[in-house]
């Protein structure tokens, strides 16, 4: 296991070789997803470990792969989508063009969720959803829309307790245990690799969704996030977070108004 000193030694040598910047991450967190990396991969000790991701590009790479990894499945937290195709779509409708930033999008169930939800409020023809990760690897799963048959039972209770009323297999076609998502719904997707650490806003958007990935931030760094956030949404446009994630200490609250229930706000001036 590796002591709180060596993850400080980490913090830092990753930042100085690589520039990535893991200082304001939740320490608790970051150290159990260390943790999980050093006994995997079968280090004996701290300084092979390090020694590694310093002078191995490759083995970085996967490191912090493995360490950004975050779990999600498609229409969780059925509530939270309801209130979207209820209460937020209706009021997106009235544009005339429809951008989303899904930030942190992991492995995309959660992009082909409201993909499929744009679709069926008959918008996804003016709609173009922008989903970012930190992860390369993760990306490259989103962006084939093709996720495991076994999980297709699970998804379809979850989008039809968030109201949908269509054959959940009609958006996909079954293969091999594997469910592959219709191109018509990736066709309005771009996928691309941002760091919420470091990299500034590149578009103004009606909707932004980032749910559960402030949780492994420091408040600095949530700080940061929402003001980042706060910089690329239109006026009126809608933040949704995680269920245990707040703007509230972060940036002026007048600016926004929360919905009730859910963890979605609307930036009003």
């Amino acid at each position: 296991m590796i002591e709180d000193i060596e993850l400080e030694t980490l913090i830092n040598d990753i930042y100085e070789y690589y520039g990535f910047d893991f200082g304001n991450y939740s320490r608790a967190s970051l150290k159990r997803r260390v943790n999980r990396v050093y006994q995997l991969d079968g280090f004996s000790n701290f300084y092979e470990f390090l020694s590694k991701v310093k002078y191995d590009p490759e083995y970085y790479k996967r490191m912090i792969d493995e360490i950004t990894v975050n779990v999600t499945e498609m229409f969780r937290d059925p509530s939270f989508y309801k209130i979207v195709r209820t209460e937020i779509l209706p009021q997106l409708a009235t544009k005339p063009f429809i951008r989303l930033w899904h930030a942190g999008c992991s492995t995309g169930e959660e992009v082909y969720s409201m993909a499929i939800m744009l679709k069926e409020a008959g918008l996804l023809h003016k709609a173009i959803i922008y989903a970012t990760d930190i992860n390369s690897k993760v990306l490259e799963t989103a962006k084939k829309g093709i996720f495991p048959l076994r999980m297709m039972k699970e998804y379809s209770e979850n989008y039809r307790d968030s109201g949908g009323q269509e054959d959940f297999s009609h958006y996909y076609i079954a293969n091999y245990g594997i469910a592959k998502f219709n191109e018509e719904l990736s066709e309005k997707m771009v996928f691309s690799q941002h760091n919420l650490v470091s990299d500034n806003s590149f578009n103004e958007f009606d909707f932004i969704l980032c749910r559960n990935v402030l949780i492994y931030f420091d408040n600095n760094l949530q700080k940061r996030v929402i003001n980042l956030f706060d910089e690329s949404l239109s006026l009126l446009g809608f933040l949704a977070l995680g269920t245990k994630e707040t703007i509230k200490y972060s940036i002026s609250t007048t600016k926004y108004k929360q919905l009730e229930k859910e963890k979605i706000w609307r930036k009003v001036k």
